[in-house]
């Protein structure tokens, strides 16, 4: 798969950084990071060395919800409940670092009296203007404040009610009372605040009692005023259940209406009781049978009778005695007769008496009501006088208990914060911790090596590596070729098939062969962005190894400017390219066999006056068509690209272009530049050679770059060439 510009499987866009490659950067940059961290562990070690140090002293209070209640009267304060307890401890912490706490340990203590407390935090003493001794105090005052809040420490301890209270100065002691001081003060104000709740609820309920008493009396006045010109009486009060008094004439009418149902219930039935006895025979009647008057006459005529019935066996009727039983039982039914009569008469009169007593009795209900109905009508101004009278009344009363509640837990101070522990002086100083010092130092030190590192990557424009290459430039590297030992020519080690220099342009030969899908480039410019970055000698070296492989090559000398080529092969620079670009000579002609077979070699010839007007047009186009009917290759040694348009009309007549970088010597602006202008010429850019890469000392992100060209060499070589790279 090949890219537009005839790269093998390379990717313009920069792969994202791995692990790999930040050990590289670490590796790359080791010096300026271990500088950096010994740095900063020297600096963190002398100012921890250099700081004065700090004792911290702390106490432990613990803080409950709720107090034990003593009594079982509701308090002032509010009480918090189970979802409002975060709140409650937060509102606690709060306090505990106000600024109203801190003024009362500052009291209590005497902190702000002189310039004792200051100087023993190793502050420097509040100086004195022209200001007022009253000013100055209130300026000293603030500066301790400022001091004790600035040093104070408030930590709850998690899963408990337990709150540690510290505080860190220069003198141990002074922590330790310090310390103490909020402890104590916290639970006194805490206790202060309940009291002052109390005394203003006992000042709110005095006022509100005062005012309802006075409600309370103006109502009473008011109910009475209205009740006398209303001559209203009641008799009782007004009930719970109903809500209203009863008033004297109501309470006739109910006695009289209780009378008249009682005298209608007697005459019914006297009524009834005298119709029987109109109606029934006068001895039928139960009240005549049962009359003992009535029994005692009917007892002493029976017995008459029988003293009458039993002499009449004797005696004639006519008989004096006989006549004289005859007229005294007569007598006894006279008798009889008359009391019979008398209760029938009875029984009338009682009907006619309860008959005239339900009838007066009604008279007086129906006089009654016309006074209760408009006794009722007067009485609704009453009632609501008395009902706002019984609603002071109650008020007055449910004051009156609570301000006795209230009186009673005032006297009972119940506190629900306590002392666990008191704050001691301590032993060793809690500042400064020489581990955690140098522990910010290293990682201080090592954030800014980094820092540093990924600045100098950033600014560093080398190309150092293939992977340099790849990444900063997006081009594929077709080769990589080692630095030659001191001494060592190219041609001494190209001559030497098996040395790693050769090795290295053979691996260039291979990248070549894939480069196209045809093999290696028939027409290849080889080219760099600057002089003397190894391009003469990588095309000179890629026609020897196509020659070398049977192929017939013609190796040309394209730059016109200043040519090297000529050196390189051993070979005279009187007639050549420019000749035959300017039609003085012929290509066959000029071209003249090397050692290699295979290998013929075309200098540059005379410098002409202006190379880029030979390079133009179809000259190139004919030069490589005519050169093709020869020569299976043509390699080119161009110019250098910047400041030059030759290279660029050279690279768009040929059909693949190899970019030289020398390795830590062309820099990426350069090459970005060169690279560039090719692309702006549309020439088809096969790769990159990186050249002079010093195998033996580069190891680079992780890679080892030593390429072992040596494969397969005897040990008199590898010996040889380790004794190159020494010298």
């Amino acid at each position: 798969m090949f890219a537009r510009d005839g790269q093998i499987g390379l990717s313009h866009t920069p792969p994202a950084f791995g692990f790999v490659d930040y050990w590289r950067l670490a590796l790359k940059h080791k010096f300026v990071l271990l500088g950096s961290l010994l740095t900063a562990l020297v600096l963190g070690t002398t100012a921890t060395l250099l700081m004065t140090p700090i004792y911290t002293a702390t106490s432990t209070i613990q803080i409950d919800r709720e107090a034990a209640r003593v009594l079982d009267v509701d308090e002032v304060q509010p009480r918090e409940s189970m979802i409002q307890g975060e709140e409650f401890f937060q509102t606690q912490y709060g306090i505990l670092r106000s600024r109203s706490l801190a003024e009362r340990v500052i009291d209590k203590l005497g902190l702000a009296s002189n310039d004792a407390f200051i100087q023993q935090m190793g502050e420097e003493p509040v100086q004195r203007d022209r200001e007022t001794a009253t000013a100055f105090a209130a300026k000293r005052r603030q500066a301790v404040l400022r001091l004790i809040q600035d040093n104070l420490g408030v930590a709850p301890i998690r899963g408990s009610r337990l709150v540690s209270v510290s505080f860190s100065s220069p003198d141990a002691a002074l922590s330790a009372k310090v310390s103490n001081a909020f402890a104590e003060n916290f639970i006194e104000a805490n206790l202060d605040r309940k009291f002052e709740s109390s005394a203003y609820a006992r000042s709110f309920l005095e006022d509100r009692i005062a005012q309802t008493k006075a409600r309370l009396e103006d109502a009473e006045r008011e109910l009475v005023g209205y009740a006398a010109n209303q001559t209203i009486i009641n008799v009782r009060e007004a009930s719970a259940e109903t809500g209203e008094a009863q008033s004297l004439t109501t309470n006739n009418l109910v006695a009289l209406n209780s009378a008249l149902a009682q005298a209608r219930a007697n005459r019914i039935a006297a009524e009834e009781k005298w119709r029987q006895a109109r109606s029934a025979q006068l001895y039928t009647l139960q009240e005549v049978l049962q009359n003992p008057t009535i029994q005692r006459l009917t007892e002493e005529r029976a017995k008459f009778d029988a003293e009458y019935q039993q002499k009449l066996s004797i005696y004639q009727p006519d008989w004096p005695e006989m006549r004289q039983l005859q007229a005294r039982i007569a007598e006894l039914d006279a008798q009889t007769n008359s009391v019979a009569a008398g209760i029938r008469s009875s029984i009338q009169g009682q009907y006619a008496v309860a008959l005239n007593q339900e009838r007066s009795l009604q008279g007086q209900v129906s006089g009654l009501q016309d006074d209760v109905l408009d006794l009722r009508s007067r009485s609704i101004q009453y009632n609501i006088l008395q009902r706002e009278l019984d609603t002071s009344r109650t008020l007055y009363d449910g004051l009156l208990q609570r301000y006795k509640e209230v009186g009673i837990t005032a006297g009972v101070a119940s506190n629900n914060i306590s002392i666990v522990d008191k704050a001691t002086a301590p032993q060793r100083p809690s500042q400064p911790q020489l581990l955690i010092n140098l522990a910010l130092a290293a990682l201080l030190g090592l954030g800014l090596g980094v820092l540093g590192a990924f600045l100098l990557e950033a600014l560093d424009e080398t190309l150092a590596s293939p992977d340099d290459v790849e990444l900063k430039l997006g081009l594929s590297v077709l080769g990589v070729i080692p630095l030659l030992s001191r001494g060592v020519i190219p041609q001494q080690a190209l001559e030497d098939v098996r040395s790693g220099f050769s090795e290295a342009y053979y691996s260039l030969q291979t990248a070549l062969q894939f480069s196209t899908p045809d093999g290696a480039p028939r027409s290849l410019l080889v080219t760099s962005s600057r002089p003397a970055e190894g391009k003469s000698t990588t095309a000179y070296a890629t026609a020897l190894n196509l020659a070398r492989a049977g192929r017939k090559v013609l190796l040309a000398d394209g730059d016109l400017r200043n040519p090297s080529l000529h050196r390189l092969m051993g070979v005279e620079n009187d007639a050549g390219m420019s000749n035959v670009l300017s039609g003085g000579g012929d290509l066959g002609g000029l071209a003249k066999p090397t050692k290699q077979p295979g290998l013929h070699f075309i200098p540059c010839g005379p410098l002409p006056p202006n190379p880029a007007e030979l390079w133009s047009g179809d000259r190139v186009r004919r030069l490589l068509a005519s050169a093709g009917e020869i020569y299976d290759h043509v390699v080119i040694d161009g110019p250098p690209v910047l400041g030059f348009a030759d290279a660029p009309l050279l690279a768009a007549a040929v059909e693949g272009t190899v970019f030289a970088i020398e390795a830590k010597g062309t820099r990426r602006a350069q090459a970005r530049g060169a690279l560039r202008r090719l692309r702006m010429g549309n020439a088809r850019i096969l790769g990159a050679v990186l050249t002079k890469f010093n195998m033996t000392a580069t190891q680079y992100g992780g890679y080892d770059y030593a390429y072992d060209y040596n494969y397969g060499s005897t040990e008199t070589d590898r010996k040889k060439t380790k004794k190159d790279r020494r010298s």
